[in-house]
């Protein structure tokens, strides 16, 4: 039997770390993974910043999961040596903030119907950026987002693959979906065994981002799945019930979520999403 350990992206909750804190508090949140700091993304935060949210969390008896980086988010025709120096960064971040994880991504690809043409170049910079990461201490773990080049699962396996699972894989059923993928059970029963955890986030055939159970994301289903495992399996919950702060800045040009905004404020969504996910726990 897993035992299931809640994370979240808090800065869904709130922008201001202070108030991500009262919220994981709250709804009884040990991990965040950490993306939005007092409105930065945690990728460009100093490290004298760093230290001071690590002495905070560490007052609450909180801690960082992985560092919700936006690595690998790039174009194959930009500057890889500068965003290798990102990576750099974010590593040494990662070391104050007390994890190994950082979650990335694939680089995006102009056709992710037919991503062969670009496989060289993105195996090529994803193992560049693996050799930082691997320098400093850190494990990066690759999610499943539209656009990239592992946006279904053709380019999910390929990585795993290729890297030998050194690349560590995040599950995102909404993401799958976003992308006419099924994520129960065609991308669960392909990549499965190497789940290292999830992302979790659901949406309905409008492609309309839901709470976990309540779109068609096999959530339920997955997480009877994970279960059969022993040891921890850490469950970071992605609301995107609400649109909040520093939204626009995670999707491409053009590619937007459709978010519900059924929920009058953000920390009223958020808690709509830990209570679904606990309902789907407690029903296992």
């Amino acid at each position: 039997m897993a035992k299931f350990e809640l994370s979240a992206f808090t800065d869904e909750y709130s922008s201001s770390i202070d108030q991500q804190i009262e919220g994981m508090l709250k709804h009884g949140i040990h991990y965040t993974e950490l993306r939005g700091v007092d409105g930065q993304n945690v990728s460009v935060i100093s490290k004298e910043k760093a230290r001071e949210v690590k002495a905070k969390l560490d007052s609450n008896g909180l801690a960082v999961w992985s560092i919700g980086s936006p690595l690998g988010k790039i174009k194959l025709t930009d500057d890889i040596e500068k965003h290798l120096e990102l990576a750099k960064h974010c590593a040494e971040l990662a070391q104050i903030f007390g994890t190994p994880r950082m979650r990335v991504f694939s680089f995006y690809v102009p056709d992710t119907d037919n991503i062969s043409p670009y496989r060289g170049q993105v195996m090529d910079w994803m193992g560049r950026m693996l050799d930082v990461a691997k320098a400093e201490g850190a494990i990066l773990c690759h999610e499943n987002e539209k656009g990239i080049y592992g946006e279904k699962i053709e380019g999910c396996v390929d990585i795993q693959k290729t890297f030998g699972g050194e690349y560590k894989c995040i599950f995102d059923p909404a993401n799958f979906l976003q992308s006419d993928v099924k994520p129960f059970p065609d991308a669960f029963d392909a990549l499965g065994d190497s789940v290292y955890y999830m992302h979790i986030k659901d949406c309905n055939a409008a492609k309309t981002i839901v709470p976990a159970g309540k779109g068609l994301g096999g959530i339920p289903e997955i997480l009877k799945e994970l279960n059969k495992r022993e040891g921890q399996m850490v469950l970071t919950l992605e609301p995107h019930l609400k649109v909040f702060s520093g939204l626009a800045a995670l999707e491409a040009e053009g590619d937007e979520s459709v978010i519900g905004n059924t929920y009058a404020t953000s920390e009223e969504a958020f808690g709509a999403a830990v209570d679904a996910l606990k309902a789907i726990i407690a029903d296992i």
